[in-house]
C-alpha cells in the first residue's frame, strides 16, 4: 500500500458512460425547453399547504411567464437563485454520493470490501439463490415499510461485488440493491412518504387498507425475485450472455487479484474492521426507523420535513465515519486514508453536473408554467371514460409526470387534489388511486433517465442506459402487466 503509485477504484465512473448519459440529459433539457415554447402556460390556485385547488385553472400569457428558450442552458445555475430548495436537494445528493465514493474506495483498498464479500460467499455459496431471494425480499421490505430510497445507492458497490463473486454480473448486483429497494418503495405498505402523504390528502385513516397493499407487495416481489433468479441462472450458465460481460472482467480482476486476496487473508485486523463498518450501517438503519415513527407522530409539516432529511444526513456522516474507522483498524495510516478518500471523491464527482441537469429539468417545467396546463387537459380527458380505462390512464399519467418530477411528495401535492375528486365522481376507490400512485411513482424511479440515483448507480457499474433497458425490459414488462392487473382488480372490488 505504501508503494502504491496510483489509486484505482473498484467502482469507477466510466467516461464513455458519463458522456452518453450527459448527451441524453441534454436532449431531454432541449425537449423540455421546446415544450415550454409550444404548450400554453397556465396555473391553478394553491392552498396554504401547497396543494392545488380544483376548478381554479386559468391560462397565462407569454408576457406573464416570460421564459425564453435560451434560458434552459443556464437553468442548472439559475435554479440556485429562483429554486433554492430544489437546488439544495441536488447539492445534498451530490455531497452524499461523493462521501460514499471516498468511503468505498477506503473499504476497497483496505481489503474490508473483499473480506466482507468472501465471508458472504463462504457462508451462502452453496445456497446462493436462496440468498438472492432473501436479499431482494429484505431490501423491498425495508423500503416498503420505512420508505428508504436514496440510502440504497450505498448498497450498490457491495451488492455488485457479491454478485460477481457468486458467478453473476453487475446487473444482478444492481437488482438486489437499488432496484429491489425501489420496487419495494413502489409496493408500499407503511411507507410514510407516499402512502402516508396521499392518504392524509384523501382524508383516509393513516395506513388503512393495508391488507390489499400486502397483496400488492407479494405480487411485485414474486415478479422481481422470479426475474432475477431466472436471469442469474442464465448468466451463471453462460457469462458471455451478459451485456456487462466486458466491463465486469475489469471488476473481476480487481476482486480476485491473487496478491490482494493473500493480503486480505493474512490481515488479522479485517474481521474487526468489517464489524466497525457494519455497526455504522446498523446505526443508520436504527436512525431511519426512529425518524419514520417520529414523522408519523409529528403534525407540524416543517418539523416533519426536517426529520425527513435526517436519515440521508446520518447515512452520509456515519457511512463516512464507518468507512474511515474500518480503514484505520485495517492498518491504513492517516496519510493513506486522506489520499484514498480524496481519490474516491474524485471518482464520483463527475456525476455532479449530471445530477444538477436532472433537477434543472423540473425547474424548467415549473418556470415555463406548463405543468398545470398538461394536468388540466389530462383531467378533461379522464373524466369522459369508464372507471377501468380511467384508472389505467391515471397510472400512466403519473408515470409521465414522474419523468419530469422525481419527488413523490411534490407529485402528490400536484396531482392528488385533482385526482381525488375525479375518482370519487367516477366510482373509483381512493385507496386504489393511492396504490396506482405508489406503483407508478416507485417503478419509474428505476426506469427513467431523469432519476439521479439510477444514473449514478449505472455510472458506478459502467453500464449505459441503453444496455440497462436491454437487460431489464422483460422485468418492466412483467411489472407493468402485474400493476395493471392489480389496479383493475382493485377497481372491480371497489378498493
Amino acid at each position: 500500500m505504501e508503494n502504491q503509485q496510483e489509486v484505482k477504484s473498484f467502482i469507477k465512473i466510466d467516461k464513455k458512460t458519463l458522456l452518453g448519459v450527459t448527451a441524453l440529459l441534454l436532449g431531454i433539457l432541449v425537449f423540455v425547453g421546446i415544450l415550454t415554447q409550444i404548450v400554453p402556460p397556465g396555473a391553478y390556485d394553491t392552498a396554504a399547504d401547497g396543494s392545488i385547488i380544483n376548478g381554479t385553472y386559468h391560462e397565462l400569457t407569454r408576457e406573464e411567464v416570460d421564459y425564453s428558450f435560451w434560458r434552459i442552458f443556464i437553468s442548472p445555475i439559475e435554479m440556485f437563485i429562483n429554486a433554492t430548495g430544489d437546488a439544495m436537494t441536488g447539492v445534498i445528493i451530490i455531497l452524499v454520493i461523493t462521501l460514499i465514493g471516498g468511503s468505498f474506495l477506503i473499504l476497497d483498498k483496505s481489503g474490508v470490501l473483499k473480506y466482507m464479500m468472501s465471508v458472504i460467499v463462504k457462508k451462502f455459496g452453496h445456497k446462493k439463490y436462496a440468498l438472492l431471494a432473501v436479499m431482494i425480499f429484505g431490501c423491498m421490505l425495508l423500503s416498503s415499510f420505512a420508505g428508504i430510497l436514496e440510502e440504497s445507492v450505498t448498497l450498490v458497490p457491495l451488492a455488485v461485488a457479491i454478485s460477481i463473486s457468486l458467478g453473476w454480473d453487475s446487473f444482478v448486483g444492481l437488482g438486489i440493491s437499488l432496484m429491489s429497494v425501489t420496487f419495494g418503495y413502489a409496493a408500499a405498505t407503511f411507507n410514510p412518504f407516499n402512502v402516508g402523504i396521499t392518504q392524509s390528502m384523501a382524508g383516509l385513516p393513516m395506513f388503512s387498507g393495508v391488507l390489499f397493499r400486502i397483496l400488492v407487495f407479494a405480487v411485485i416481489y414474486a415478479v422481481v425475485a422470479g426475474f432475477f433468479i431466472t436471469y442469474a441462472k442464465k448468466i451463471e450458465k453462460n457469462p458471455k450472455k451478459s451485456l456487462c460481460y466486458e466491463s465486469d472482467l475489469k471488476l473481476k480482476d480487481s476482486l480476485f487479484d491473487e496478491a490482494e486476496m493473500k493480503k486480505v487473508e493474512s490481515n488479522p485486523n479485517l474481521p474487526r474492521a468489517s464489524k466497525a463498518f457494519v455497526y455504522a450501517l446498523l446505526t443508520v438503519l436504527c436512525i431511519t426507523v426512529i425518524c419514520l415513527v417520529t414523522n408519523i407522530l409529528v403534525k407540524n409539516q416543517t418539523v416533519a420535513g426536517i426529520i425527513g432529511y435526517l436519515p440521508l444526513a446520518s447515512m452520509a456522516v456515519l457511512f463516512t465515519a464507518g468507512g474511515i474507522r474500518a480503514g484505520k483498524i485495517s492498518g491504513l495510516d492517516g496519510k493513506q486514508l486522506r489520499k484514498i478518500f480524496g481519490e474516491g471523491i474524485k471518482t464520483i464527482l463527475p456525476c455532479a453536473p449530471m445530477i444538477l441537469s436532472i433537477i434543472a429539468i423540473t425547474y424548467i417545467l415549473k418556470r415555463g408554467m406548463i405543468i398545470d396546463t398538461i394536468l388540466y387537459h389530462v383531467y378533461n380527458l379522464i373524466s369522459s371514460v369508464n372507471p377501468y380505462v380511467a384508472i389505467v390512464i391515471i397510472f400512466f399519467v403519473i408515470c409521465v409526470f414522474e419523468f419530469f418530477i422525481g419527488s413523490g411528495s411534490a407529485k402528490a401535492f400536484l396531482l392528488m387534489p385533482i385526482l381525488i375528486p375525479l375518482v370519487n365522481m367516477m366510482g373509483i376507490g381512493e385507496q386504489n388511486l393511492i396504490v396506482a400512485f405508489c406503483l407508478s411513482d416507485g417503478i419509474c424511479n428505476v426506469l427513467f433517465p431523469t432519476n439521479a440515483l439510477l444514473m449514478v448507480a449505472l455510472g458506478m457499474i459502467n453500464m449505459s442506459f441503453g444496455k440497462y433497458i436491454k437487460c431489464s425490459w422483460k422485468l418492466f414488462f412483467g411489472i407493468f402487466t402485474a400493476t395493471i392487473a392489480i389496479i383493475l382488480f382493485g377497481t372491480a372490488i371497489g378498493y
